[in-house]
């Protein structure tokens, strides 16, 4: 993580960033802040004396607000030994990493989730745009296996929108061919699946054009229902 510095102290700034989302507010940001500081330059348990003096918060005020702070899970008492065998107490801030740790991994589940939710968005548009209409229930359903069931990349879908396009066979039956054909083969990249597919129509070509009735030029395919 990235910080900033007090001398040598350094400090998450995702503590900053996630304070709020912790139900923390800005006196307790400090007050925490402050700890760690402490901790850092040898003190690893400051009294509320000496955390207040470094604040606008009276000592009674410190003293209880630690005191929500431990019984909220932010901060924790721990008793220690010294190799005299006597017993002495520090804070702990570990329990405010764990935190932190796990808010960042909730932003990253949800970051991912909008990400995914906006791709499929998209290759169902794509669908649509091609095909020229809405798709029916049954072709959203497919489309919906695909990724989930298929473990497809909506970016794989599309190439294989493309390569059904090109060869004038828009059709679901045919793109989920293409992608059986695909998973096959191993191909997990656009750039494998263009050249999968212009490997084919390169064969194709050399068999001869493909007949053209409207005298447009001719696009050779290759035919994934065959195989």
């Amino acid at each position: 993580m990235h910080g900033c510095r007090e001398g040598n102290i350094s400090i998450p700034s995702l503590l900053f960033s996630e304070y709020r989302n912790l139900n923390l507010n800005e006196t307790e940001l400090v007050l925490l802040l402050n700890i760690i500081t402490f901790i850092e330059k040898g003190n690893e348990f400051p009294t509320p004396e000496e955390l207040s003096s470094r604040m606008t918060i009276s000592i009674s005020d410190c003293n209880e607000m630690l005191r929500r702070l431990i019984q909220r899970g932010f901060i924790e008492i721990i008793d220690q030994y010294s190799s005299e065998g006597i017993r002495f107490e520090n804070y702990s801030v570990k329990p405010l990493w764990e935190k932190l740790i796990d808010q960042f991994m909730k932003n990253s589940k949800v970051s991912k989730e909008v990400e995914k939710k906006s791709e499929e968005t998209d290759l169902y548009t794509c669908f649509e745009k091609e095909f020229g209409r809405p798709l029916s229930p049954f072709e959203c359903e497919s489309l919906g296996m695909w990724m989930d069931d298929d473990h497809h990349d909506p970016i794989i879908i599309k190439a294989a929108l493309r390569e059904a396009v090109m060869s004038g066979k828009l059709n679901f039956r045919y793109i989920d061919r293409i992608l059986f054909e695909w998973k096959k083969n191993g191909i997990k990249t656009i750039e494998q699946a263009k050249n999968h597919g212009r490997k084919f129509r390169q064969k194709q070509t050399a068999k001869g054009p493909v007949k053209d009735e409207s005298h447009q030029p001719a696009v050779p395919f290759y035919n994934w229902l065959e195989q």
